[in-house]
């Protein structure tokens, strides 16, 4: 039989439908990116905003048309938030929360025996445990994902997230060095550490396990690979924590840090847990330890109440860090969520308008980073060919590295090589190999 898999949403999502697959596969199962030759279609939701599920009901809509036989089964965020709506989808034979997606396989199975459509979402509770997920990778791909963490517990005033992925809980230790050693084992050459909010990686411990230990038994493993971190919390990195890190080879020199906004008004109506001073001194510390490193942000335009002294404060702080790289966003309300219900919200054509200009004003930021780097050598872990011109990967501080083609070098790819930076533009760095 063979399987159709779409997941919307993070990397967490993506790491989950992959743990899917291969449940899947040693079953026997084969995979298809045609759902109208597929025989199960498995759908892994996002629900952080409105639109995600929009798009989800229409891609469901567009199968159960295409190909009225398959199982379509639901699974992830959007259930697991939404219960009720997920349930009179009546296009889907089998509706799992985000914490029974391990179960889908044998679920299709008893289907597809019994005929009677299942729906399986149990409501997290405190202390439960994690879902026991272990990859080996796609063997064909230049790095891979693991999730060491899932849940949260900070109630961001925008964010759906907490209610569907439940209270915090932590991968072991040993776990998360076992899948490394596969995952290395299998041709990897980068490891993600990812998690719905990965600086809370061990607070359900009860022997003082910190995302720093995470991170450091990451890096214990033999072969030649780096280790690289998802988005972290600006207000959960110690002194002691940046000081570990820094004496880690492997560890990538690369921090996304979610500002969210540049303005403490802002900030404390979003119920973010840090000011715009706390985040500048964690950027300065990180600097210090790891010179040019790259930190990347996410940064929210138009949430409620957001005057346009507001935004100049915002904007002119982002200005201030020059972050490497950025996501710009406006605010979308979300229902379930209290900033739905604040007052003050701002007007489409307004967030539109600021998205732009901040997208602007990092552009900036980005083009300036990629020109200090011009004269420095570092290490890029090259990627799929698909360029007659460039061979083209990421270094360890996540600036995207050509270098030119030619007839002695045919592939790099899934290669470490020393580059030296020799020229810029608004989105590469260029160089030659060393």
């Amino acid at each position: 039989m063979r399987i159709f898999y779409y997941t919307f949403g993070c990397k967490v999502n993506q790491y989950e439908t992959e743990n899917v697959r291969e449940l899947f596969n040693n079953k026997g199962y084969e995979e298809t990116d045609d759902f109208t030759d597929a025989q199960i279609c498995f759908i892994n939701t996002c629900t952080v905003t409105s639109q995600s599920d929009s798009k989800c009901r229409q891609l469901i809509r567009k199968i159960r048309k295409a190909n009225p036989e398959c199982v379509i089964a639901l699974a992830g965020c959007f259930p697991q938030a939404f219960s009720s709506q997920a349930e009179a989808m009546t296009e889907c034979d089998i509706i799992v929360g985000t914490g029974n997606k391990t179960d889908v396989p044998d679920l299709c199975e008893n289907y597809i025996l019994n005929g009677e459509r299942i729906i399986k979402i149990e409501e997290h509770k405190k202390n439960e445990n994690f879902e026991k997920m272990t990859n080996i990778g796609i063997s064909s791909k230049t790095r891979a994902y693991i999730k060491i963490q899932d849940g949260c517990d900070q109630y961001c005033t925008y964010c759906i997230i907490p209610f569907a992925r439940g209270h915090i809980r932590s991968k072991p230790l040993n776990d998360i060095k076992e899948e490394v050693k596969q995952l290395v084992d299998s041709g990897h050459k980068e490891i993600i550490l990812t998690g719905i909010n990965l600086c809370c990686y061990g607070k359900d411990f009860k022997d003082s396990t910190r995302l720093i230990d995470a991170i450091e038994t990451a890096c214990l493993n033999d072969g030649e690979y780096r280790v690289r971190l998802g988005s972290i919390e600006p207000e959960m990195i110690s002194d002691e924590d940046i000081l570990r890190m820094s004496k880690l080879e492997k560890l990538c020199p690369h921090f996304h840090l979610s500002l969210q906004s540049g303005c403490d008004k802002t900030l404390k109506e979003m119920n973010r847990h840090y000011d715009s001073n706390e985040f500048m001194e964690l950027c300065r510390k990180l600097r210090k330890h790891f010179p040019y490193c790259g930190i990347t942000t996410d940064i929210m335009v138009g949430f409620p109440n957001e005057s346009d002294d507001d935004f100049e404060k915002s904007r002119h702080f982002a200005e201030a860090v020059s972050f490497s790289d950025a996501h710009i966003f406006a605010y979308s309300r979300r229902p379930g969520t209290r900033a739905d219900k604040f007052n003050g919200q701002v007007e489409k054509k307004v967030k539109h308008k600021r998205a732009l200009v901040m997208a602007e004003t990092c552009k900036v930021s980005k083009k300036n980073f990629l020109k200090n780097m011009i004269g420095k050598t570092v290490r890029v872990l090259f990627e799929k060919e698909n360029s007659s011109e460039w061979h083209q990967g990421h270094s360890e501080n996540y600036i995207v590295v050509r270098v030119k083609r030619n007839d002695k070098n045919l592939s790099l790819r899934r290669q470490l090589l020393n580059v030296k930076i020799t020229d810029s533009d608004d989105e590469f760095c260029y160089g030659k190999l060393v």
